[in-house]
């Protein structure tokens, strides 16, 4: 209750319950936002040029793994424990690098990059087909994104 006076007259004047002011520091903004489509075509674009990405990081780290250990010698210690276990009956001298040589790695290396740039481009591409139709039944995706400002 306030006394507020007026024309010299005291009144005893109801205010209401103050509430605390809004804290500009807690004020969050939401916005709601609903995926219904994926189009196939942007999706296959997308996942053709990750999978070329993730090919070609994997070419280079073999080439770089199979320098490290023929730098740290592996190769050559695998050679001289086939040829001392097979012992002097063999007159050539076994070399593991003929075997599966830096070409060949990188060859099975590039074959097998190509078959996932493709499985990885088709089934993605499957994959945002089959979410339309399940999104097109159960209304998609919804994400709420919040900012505190």
């Amino acid at each position: 209750m306030a006394i507020r006076e007026r024309n010299g007259l005291r009144q005893r004047v109801m205010s209401a319950p103050q509430q605390p002011a809004a804290d500009p520091r807690n004020r969050v903004r939401r916005a709601r936002l609903r995926a219904v489509r994926l189009d196939p075509w942007s999706v296959m674009k997308t996942a053709f040029l990750l999978s070329i990405a993730f090919a070609i990081v994997t070419v280079v780290a073999v080439t770089v793994v199979w320098y490290v250990l023929q730098a740290a010698g592996v190769y050559e210690s695998i050679s001289r424990t086939v040829t001392d276990v097979l012992g002097s009956a063999s007159e050539t001298r076994f070399n593991l690098e003929d075997y599966i040589g830096l070409q060949r790695v990188l060859g099975f290396t590039a074959l097998i990059c190509v078959v996932d740039v493709v499985l990885i481009t088709a089934i993605s591409t499957l994959c945002a087909f089959l979410y339309n139709l399940s999104a097109s039944l159960l209304g998609g995706l919804e994400v709420t994104l919040a900012e505190e400002e």
